[in-house]
């Protein structure tokens, strides 16, 4: 049974100031309870996978880890902070839904193994054991629009768990699964690739990390006011705009949602989500519809802060060079280092729980922009740790 620590999240109070200021107000971050767990989903070998064209299953597969963690959670009536990272995601679990969590993610990597043929890391990690290593994870919940709030996280936390998690030596502890179900309600994948809005050229997945962990609030303010005065507010960066959004109602798209869904393709539940696809086309066009597609582009997830910035955001090249030359500056002085993957488009995958005022989409740059981009940044970090064994 959940009991008030499971809360913790919940009852944190939501800020509604720019990101750049509140990132350096330290008052205003918490420290995760010890008793809470952070778990991580992520394909193994995700790079080699998305160069071989497999990037909509990537997406996919980390959408629906996200789907099974917060239906859950939302059974529960609990909150939990999670991180889309466009190959796995992050979350931070509290001890009343652990257990069924970790169930339901180990079958759900069973089910990616059978039939997608990808290796789903899934591990965990207690913040007890996190503290224990003289770690910190701080967080704090940011109103990003009208209607979505997404959690903050300052700390080398998360990245000691990944660090665990992806290690040869990670041992998983046994969770039986056998007749556990996966609910993944509510997850749909039904938008072609989006082109940049009207007076943009291009996509770019933007990753920064901080050289120093204890100087990242400072740094990763520095960073947003970058972002701030080269591309304009949020809202003049978000990629997604209704007018390049683009419904897909094939049978093929269809079939891949609901292998992740359900495992296999049942035939008249295709037929069925098809007639259901039809019926989407003409509710968009409706007024509810139309609200509908206005509140998709408020509650995209395009900003995830697990310990590092993670962004997709579009606009020119002319700005993208701009973005560059601050970076660089910010890398010279040895306070970032960073990565950027350039795109034509960006996809998107959902979590519907209701059309009216219940709905997440998570976004990526084409092509694996997350993926491509964290690549780049492993051998930015590799070359950085040679040159300090060389000195």
């Amino acid at each position: 049974m959940p009991n008030n620590q499971d809360h913790f999240y919940s009852n944190l109070p939501t800020n509604k100031i720019p990101l750049h200021r509140l990132l350096v107000k330290k008052q205003l971050f918490r420290h995760v309870p010890a008793d809470w767990h952070v778990i991580i989903t992520d394909i193994k070998s995700s790079t080699a996978a998305v160069n071989a064209g497999l990037h909509e299953n990537v997406n996919l597969i980390a959408t629906g880890s996200i789907v099974a963690v917060l239906n859950i959670a939302f059974k529960a009536s609990i909150t939990v902070p999670f991180f889309f990272g466009g190959d796995g995601a992050t979350f931070i679990v509290p001890p009343g839904i652990v257990d069924e969590v970790m169930k339901s993610l180990l079958r759900y990597k069973s089910n990616t193994r059978e039939n997608f043929n990808l290796d789903l890391r899934v591990g965990i990690v207690p913040l007890a054991e996190i503290y224990a290593k003289g770690n910190s994870l701080q967080i704090c919940k940011f109103n990003s629009s009208e209607t979505f709030s997404i959690p903050i996280v300052l700390g080398d936390g998360l990245a000691y768990a990944e660090k665990m998690i992806k290690g040869d030596d990670y041992l998983l502890s046994g969770h039986d699964t056998a007749n556990e179900e996966i609910d993944l309600s509510g997850m749909q994948c039904r938008w072609d690739k989006i082109e940049p809005p009207e007076n943009s050229e291009e996509i770019v997945t933007l990753i920064v990390i901080a050289q120093d962990y204890r100087q990242q609030a400072e740094v990763f303010s520095k960073v947003i006011r970058h972002l701030d005065q080269i591309y304009g507010t949020p809202e003049k960066r978000q990629p997604i705009s209704v007018s390049k959004l683009i419904f897909r109602t094939s049978f093929n798209s269809l079939g891949q949602e609901m292998k992740h869904r359900l495992g296999k393709i049942k035939f008249f539940e295709l037929v069925k989500s098809w007639f259901i696809n039809i019926y989407g086309y003409i509710y968009f066009r409706t007024e509810r519809g139309k609200n509908y597609l206005k509140q998709l582009v408020a509650m995209s997830d395009t900003l995830v802060m697990d310990g590092r910035i993670n962004t997709v955001i579009t606009g020119t090249e002319k700005q993208r060079l701009a973005l560059h030359k601050e970076l660089d500056i910010l890398e010279n002085k040895q306070e970032i280092l960073y990565a950027l993957y350039v795109s034509g488009e960006s996809i998107m995958s959902c979590y519907v729980r209701d059309l009216e005022d219940d709905h997440i989409h998570f976004v990526d740059g084409a092509e694996g922009g997350y993926t491509q981009a964290a690549g780049i940044l492993k051998q930015k970090i590799r070359g950085k740790m040679q040159k300090m064994d060389n000195i």
